[in-house]
């Protein structure tokens, strides 16, 4: 990569060809920083057999830049196009006091409180190492670290379930590989939907705004919802419901049974909810054995394709929708399930049961 150098004459820059690769890929980028840019060039030019002087003139630049970069990648390769570290102001604490702010951010905070502050963080550290640091140092301390000591992210420890992953195999490989001629159902309930009407009326989205909704609302009650969703075809068939319970729900069932020929076998996806695993269901799905069920594991009823639909509804209708009435909110429930019929189409599954990267 490096050349000899004579008195007067330029340095000699060779290229392997992936490194010539990155300069070129660097040197065409908009997004790369201009000194790069500019650097990345230099060394092409000089790749090329040019002289400093032409090099400069071409690129706008003094001699002296040409011949710094040009020399510095002849000894260093990649490593000389970076900027030197700079020694600057010495740091006015030690590593102790880093220690501390750190083992401050990663304990408990104190007794009535449920997260670290930057100013608690510092107060707690001037009265352990009697080093009067600020919250904003501990602020860019801690953001050095990626340490977010006021940030706290739910978890869900999951149950100890030995056959976790085969019973969430089980399920996608029936979405991703259905039996020949039967019907595939995934079947959940979504309870206590809250009709709600603003106080008072919202404004359209501008430009450079975005819609405004009132915050305040008034109360009209609840609907529940129970939903088949047809694997295969992407329809979904719900009912409004009463009661979230087994009768209701096997009630239901009866309803999908009748629905569908009796010569087609029906596999269904249902998660542990309690309407599902009570025995009065349990004894439903012994009585009718062309109904065969995937159980999704514990905590896993994302595996459920209802939940998808669920999750549009949710976006479409509910988030912000506003409903004068428990029975306005079920109009527009069911008119979206029947716009959602008119036009649909089966999700396309694609995760199959390999387990997760720890988040």
């Amino acid at each position: 990569m490096t050349g000899g150098q004579r008195a007067g004459t330029a340095v000699a820059v060779v290229l392997e060809a992936d490194v010539r690769e990155r300069l070129v890929r660097t040197a065409a980028s908009a997004k790369s920083e201009v000194r790069a840019v500019l650097r990345a060039k230099i060394v092409l030019a000089a790749v090329d057999g040019l002289a400093n002087g032409a090099i400069a003139r071409e690129l706008e630049v003094s001699v002296n830049t040409v011949r710094k970069w040009r020399g510095r990648f002849a000894a260093q390769g990649m490593d000389g196009l970076r900027d030197a570290g700079r020694s600057g102001r010495p740091r006015s604490y030690g590593p102790e006091v880093r220690v501390a702010i750190v083992a401050t951010a990663t304990s408990a905070p104190p007794h009535s409180e449920a997260t670290w502050s930057h100013r608690a963080i510092a107060q707690k550290v001037a009265s352990t190492c009697f080093a009067p640091v600020s919250a904003s140092q501990v602020g860019r301390i801690l953001a050095d670290l990626d340490l977010k000591p006021h940030k706290v992210r739910g978890w869900l420890t999951r149950r100890d379930t030995p056959d976790f992953w085969q019973c969430a195999a089980d399920v996608c490989v029936l979405y991703l590989d259905p039996p020949e001629g039967a019907v595939v159902l995934s079947i959940d309930e979504k309870t206590a939907i809250a009709a709600r009407s603003r106080r008072h009326p919202g404004r359209p989205a501008r430009p450079g705004e975005p819609a405004r909704q009132e915050f305040e609302y008034r109360r009209h009650g609840t609907a529940s919802l129970v939903a088949a969703f047809d694997v295969r075809i992407g329809e979904v068939l719900t009912e409004v419901i009463c009661r979230n319970d087994a009768v209701t729900f096997t009630t239901f069932l009866d309803q999908l049974d009748r629905a569908i020929a009796p010569d087609k076998e029906i596999h269904v996806v249902l998660d542990n909810g309690s309407s599902h695993t009570a025995r009065h269901t349990k004894t439903w799905l012994a009585a009718h054995p062309r109904w065969h069920v995937r159980w999704t594991p514990p905590h896993a009823s994302w595996l459920n394709q209802v939940e998808l639909f669920f999750s549009a509804l949710t976006r479409r209708v509910l988030r912000h929708g506003d409903f004068a009435s428990r029975d306005d909110l079920i109009d527009k429930l069911e008119a979206y399930v029947i716009g959602h019929n008119e036009t649909a189409k089966p999700y396309r599954w694609t995760y199959d049961a390999t387990p997760l990267k720890a988040a």
